[in-house]
Order: C-alpha cells, then structure tokens, then sequence
C-alpha cells in the first residue's frame, strides 16, 4: 500500500509520516519513490498501529515540554517582578549613613554609565546659527542622569544589596574631531557622559 492510500484510509499526515518510516529504522521492507513510499499490505496496519503510539508519546512529550517552558516563563516573570520591587525600594544617599538603618554588608565600589551624543550648532545661508548646544545638553542630561542612577542600582542588586551610599555623579564632555578627505578638521558631534558612582551596602531597619 502506498503512502498516499495510507493517508487517506487512516487519516494520517502523509509528510509526517514517510518522514518517520525514513527515520525510525523501521524492520519492514520499504521501497521510496520520491517523497512517496510503499509498504507490504500485509505489514500496514501493525506500522500505521505503531505510528499512532509514536503520535500518542511525542504529544506526551510535547505538553511536558510546553509545561516545563511555562513553569520557566512564570518563574522568571516573578524574579523579574521582585527585582523591579527591589529596585524600586533601593535607597541611594551622597551621604554614609540612612537614618533609622543599620548598615550590616559593605560589598564596594560600584558605577553606572551613560552617555548622549549632539550635534554642533550650524550656519544657515544668511549666518543665521541654528542649534542651542546648552538647551540641548539641558535636555539630555537629566535623561542620562537617570540612566546612570538605573545602572548603579542594577550593579548594587546584582551583589545582593538594598541600598547606595556615598553616591557622587562625574562628568565627562568630549569635542572629538577628525581629518576629512580634503585634509581639513570634520568636526563630530559632542559627546557628554556621566558616570555615577556610589558604594553598595545591605541596610536593615533599626
């Protein structure tokens, strides 16, 4: 009997199935001719029985999959939830000391980074000056000052503390400039940065 035959008396996946027979080693004498095959009548029901069991069991395997992978997901989301939490409850001071706390842990120095690019001011047709470098870096820092302070605290969780002492900001402003292909100064866009840095701690409260 043929594959084709098989697929429609048995309501099999016809692809699937011929893909098993390949590789499954089958004892019974099969003979292919392109993606079709062919089974001795007399051996059809005992293999198509067999491919059946074989369906059964990789469902089986399939849903313990599926379980595993969503067990994982659901764990992960509740890290990621109680990280959040931890973050968000972090105390970070300039200061060494919380009032009402007691530091038990120092774990050292830590940073985080950030930086935002801007483009120089430039001289329109009539020497109008377009762009307000200032207003631009006013924009920008509080956003890469945050981003920082972010990064710090994540760097303060991973060691397993609650908390930043002696927390100090350094700024960095870069005016990189190069050769052009006519041999003159190509003038990049300024480059700001700030790193913040502070010591992690484990506070508790008193």
């Amino acid at each position: 009997m043929k594959s084709k035959e098989i697929k429609e008396k048995y309501k099999v996946d016809e692809r699937d199935f011929v893909e098993w027979m390949k590789n499954s080693r089958h004892p019974h004498k099969l003979s292919f001719t392109g993606s079709s095959l062919e089974i001795d009548d007399s051996q059809v029901e005992s293999v198509v029985t067999e491919y059946q069991a074989h369906l059964i069991e990789r469902q089986k395997a399939a849903a313990i999959a599926a379980e595993v992978n969503a067990k994982a997901a659901a764990e992960a989301a509740k890290a990621n939830q109680q990280k959040q939490e931890a973050l968000a409850s972090m105390l970070i001071t300039s200061g060494f000391n919380f009032d009402g706390f007691t530091i038990t842990k120092y774990s050292g120095y830590i940073s985080g980074d950030d930086a935002v690019s801007m483009n120089r001011p430039s001289q329109g047709y009539w020497g109008t000056v377009h762009g307000d470098v200032g207003e631009d870096l006013l924009a920008g820092l509080t956003h890469i000052r945050r981003n920082a302070l972010a990064e710090l605290k994540e760097a303060a969780y991973a060691l397993g503390c609650n908390a930043v002492i002696g927390v100090d900001f350094d700024y960095l402003t870069l005016d990189p400039e190069t050769v052009n292909n006519q041999g003159g100064v190509l003038y990049l866009p300024f480059l700001f940065a700030i790193t913040a840095n502070g010591n992690a701690v484990v506070i508790e409260k008193n």
